[in-house]
């Protein structure tokens, strides 16, 4: 893929010290130039941390107040593009999900730009797609949510099963330990000094491998695990000049001028120390002197503090081991030493897969070399095994990767090349290379999660779009639906208004008209309705009293039938009324609203229901007028005891009579449509009138008027006994005429108008007619059905009104949201890549 990233090799000291002060074959280079070169690419790397960290604190802002930040999950190609210049070539087709919704698929495209910088589109832009030589990376490194609830389990089993604010709160998480993280690089990269850590498994022989590098036995050495604690060892010069021992227990805050935060011991009494380290939990720092040249030393080096730090074994415990893959923060260089004999171990593994994050390169020391017979398959499958789990390394494996025996590096007066070749690699690796040795991790780390934030970025971009789009669609069916209702709604209170007062007013003069034609009827002596109610039949003369109460009773009767009718009429109008509000209902209600489902029952009209009696389940309706009604009047008059009273006057109505023939005229004969026609009473009053005229002229008018005042006068007059028969034969033909031809016809009349003058008379005393009575009784309760259905109507409108804005608010702060989103994640993206170009320190840095 790339170059060597290192110097030509070098086997002599002489060659390295060159190789060190030299970039290029043609150019020199002072060590002041190689600082000032590392000094700049420092301070573009702080630059790009301090960048990264704004980045991250923006999205944890933005995740906690605009907008929940999905994780998204990256499935295998779904299509492979093979364009003709390059066949069989696949492209960076992927299905989008999200660990919330892994359901759901969106087929997106991943594009590869600079090393670990990704831009994510639509599958629809697939067409204008620059391939590149390999199929980009869609996996996350540093931001990935590793869960795991048992041995079998994998990430997104867990993670489906979290709800969306779940997710978002580990991602959360994961973001601050990211900046935690960074906090401590930034520390690392303004320290001037560079840490070597040496590390490998249980007797790989790094113990052996550091004294190999001091040139001097130092470190303790035996066949048993000897290295129980982290042993650091530092120039002497750093502690004037003096070779020594600090113990520190872990935890204390180390300060070399300060003695209290460190015990002092002789380096002779280093093997018990570290021997005895397993009951006391110490880190120790050794200050050692190297009489090697600069060009030859790695710690008194004349460029840089250079620290090497000799771990435990990786499998020793897990307490160590955990320990060690904390302490890689601190780390700028890390020499894994394995044993040629048993390659890479799965702690090895490990290890090295968490270190390679953030360390591109790795220095590898394949120790114990010598003792293998064939080197050939040992180097073939130790450099498989590299490739597996650095690539980068694998590809500089000349520089990095290196096949040595320490011991022998130890024998005095002994040529070793290959470790001299690999000391002047590593000294070119941390000093000339310092940029790539120290400098590099960091920036591979923010390459790291940089591009996470992009995937991050590319992904939630997606979502805010797919957002946006549902939005737009719902706002265009919803907010037409909203805009309509905003517009009738005038027009549907204006029509359930018009329709409650059209039934009332209809109700009422309905009920006006058929309850005043009933009282005319009844004052003509006939049935105010042709109802169930009967005339009863005349018994004869002995029953004429029964017969009296019983016309009287059925005639009122006729009248609570008539009352019926008009209710029964209401109860047409405001079915009719209840139709209309549910056509409005239709008409002015959106789809999916619920309708009135409740059946309107006429006959519950002038009813109220009275309270079941304990112990059972059914009730029963009565009529909502007792006996006397509304204002006295009300139905059942044919119940009332006062109504229904027979007295002598509805037998004879002599009042009536008299006026009739000698009043004024102005009683009104439409009373009686048949006084046209003679009848026995009319002929007895013939009579009596002619009697009277005659009587008159014989006697006088006078004289008769004063003989009736002076009745014992009169009575002894002669003329007066002498007419006394013909009038009493008169009188006598006149009742017997009436009381058997005209009586039985009479008496509904008179009883007829007898009770409309009660009616009538009870009007006056209750101020408010029988008929208005009654039609503004029915006309409420008119209104009252009407203005039931209308406000239940009124009612669903006005909560659809209210759901269709809440929705369409819902869908435009929705929209807004996605939009601003949309726009945040693509400017995230964006200034993650500025950050990534200014963090990128070239592959030759």
């Amino acid at each position: 893929m790339s170059q060597a990233y290192y110097p030509a090799r070098v086997t002599s000291p002489t060659k390295a010290l060159a190789n060190f002060s030299s970039f290029s074959a043609d150019r020199q280079l002072k060590v002041e130039d190689v600082q000032e070169a590392y000094i700049e690419q420092k301070d573009r790397l702080v630059n790009a941390i301090d960048a990264t960290q704004s980045v991250l604190n923006d999205i944890r802002t933005f995740n906690k107040n605009e907008w929940i930040i999905r994780y998204p999950q990256y499935k295998e190609a779904i299509e492979t593009i093979a364009p003709s210049d390059s066949p069989g070539r696949k492209s960076g087709c992927r299905s989008l999900t999200f660990a919330d919704d892994p359901s759901s698929e969106t087929p997106v495209v991943v594009r590869k730009k600079l090393q670990r910088s990704v831009t994510i589109s639509h599958i629809s832009d697939k067409a204008e797609e620059e391939e590149s030589d390999e199929n980009p990376s869609s996996d996350f490194s540093v931001l990935r949510l590793d869960l795991k609830i048992g041995p079998h389990s994998s990430v997104v089993s867990l993670v489906s099963q979290l709800e969306k604010s779940s997710i978002a709160n580990l991602l959360d998480d994961r973001i601050v330990a990211s900046i935690n993280h960074i906090d401590r690089l930034r520390l690392r990269v303004e320290d001037t000094s560079s840490k070597v850590l040496v590390t490998g498994d249980l007797n790989a022989g790094k113990s052996t491998f550091v004294n190999a590098l001091l040139r001097r036995e130092v470190m303790p050495v035996d066949q048993q695990p000897c290295t129980t604690a982290f042993c650091e060892v530092h120039d002497a010069a750093e502690n004037n000049g003096t070779e020594e021992v600090h113990l520190i227990s872990l935890g204390t805050p180390y300060d070399i001028s300060d003695e209290s935060t460190y015990t002092r011991a002789s380096l002779a009494d280093l093997e018990e120390i570290v021997g005895d380290n397993d009951s006391n939990d110490r880190f120790l720092k050794l200050y050692l002197a190297d009489t090697r040249t600069p060009s030859e030393s790695l710690l008194n080096n004349g460029v840089v503090d250079i620290s090497l730090v000799d771990a435990p074994g990786l499998n020793r415990d897990s307490l160590k081991t955990t320990a060690l893959f904390a302490r890689q923060e601190e780390i700028d260089v890390v020499v894994f030493v394995v044993s040629a004999e048993n390659h890479f171990t799965l702690s090895a593994r490990e290890f090295l897969s968490n270190a390679s994050k953030e360390k591109a390169y790795l220095f590898i020391v394949v120790n114990k070399f010598d003792q293998i017979k064939n080197k050939e398959k040992c180097r073939r499958l130790v450099l498989d095994q590299v490739k597996e789990l650095s690539p980068r390394t694998y590809e500089n494996a000349d520089d990095l990767v290196h096949f040595v025996d320490s011991a022998a590096a130890l024998q005095p007066y002994t040529a070793n090349p290959s470790f001299d070749d690999l000391e002047s690699s590593l000294r070119s690796f941390v000093l000339v290379k310092r940029s790539r040795s120290k400098l590099h991790p960091v920036s591979t780390y923010l390459n790291n999660l940089l591009g996470d934030i992009e995937l991050l970025a590319g992904a939630n971009a997606i979502v805010a779009e797919s957002e946006l789009v549902q939005a737009n669609e719902s706002l265009a069916e919803v907010k037409p639906i909203l805009e309509k209702m905003k517009s009738g709604r005038e027009t549907l209170e204006e029509n359930l208004e018009t329709l409650e007062e059209e039934g009332a007013i209809v109700a009422s003069s309905k009920s006006k008209a058929i309850l005043s034609a009933a009282l005319e009827r009844v004052g003509q002596g006939k049935l105010g309705v042709d109802a169930s109610v009967s005339m009863p039949a005349y018994p004869g003369l002995f029953g004429i009293w029964d017969y009296a109460r019983d016309v009287r009773k059925a005639l009122l009767a006729s009248l609570d039938a008539a009352v019926s009718l008009s209710e029964n009429e209401a109860r047409l109008i405001t079915s009719n009324g209840v139709s209309k509000v549910k056509e409005l209902a239709e008409e002015h209600l959106p789809a999916g609203v619920e309708r009135n489902k409740r059946m309107f029952m006429p006959e519950a009209m002038f009813s109220t229901v009275r309270k079941a009696s304990k112990g059972s389940t059914k009730s029963r309706r009565i009529p909502s007028i007792s006996p006397g009604g509304a204002y006295g009047l009300g139905i059942g008059l044919s119940q009332r005891a006062d109504m229904l009273e027979t007295t002598f006057l509805d037998l004879f109505d002599v009042h009536h009579q008299f006026w009739l023939h000698f009043g004024d005229g102005q009683l009104s004969r439409k009373d009686d449509d048949d006084t046209s026609a003679t009848t026995a009473l009319g002929l007895a009053s013939v009579g009596v009138g002619a009697l009277t005229m005659v009587g008159g002229q014989a006697v006088g008018a006078k004289g008769l008027i004063e003989g009736i005042i002076r009745v014992t006068d009169l009575f002894g007059n002669e003329t007066v006994r002498k007419w006394a028969a013909p009038v009493l034969g008169a009188v006598t033909i006149g009742m017997t005429a009436y009381l058997i031809l005209e009586l039985p016809s009479s008496i509904p009349k008179t009883v007829g108008r007898r009770v409309k003058a009660s009616v009538i008379r009870q009007d006056k005393e209750d101020e408010l007619p029988f008929t208005d009575s009654h039609a503004l009784r029915i006309s409420r309760e008119t209104r009252k059905v009407l203005r039931l259905a209308s406000w239940d109507l009124r009612g669903r409108f006005n909560g659809a009104l209210e759901e269709q804005g809440n929705e369409v608010k819902a869908k435009e702060e929705m929209a807004r949201k996605a939009t601003r989103a949309t726009q945040w994640f693509t400017d995230i993206g964006k200034r993650s890549e500025e950050i990534r170009v200014n963090a990128d320190l070239g592959t030759d840095a």
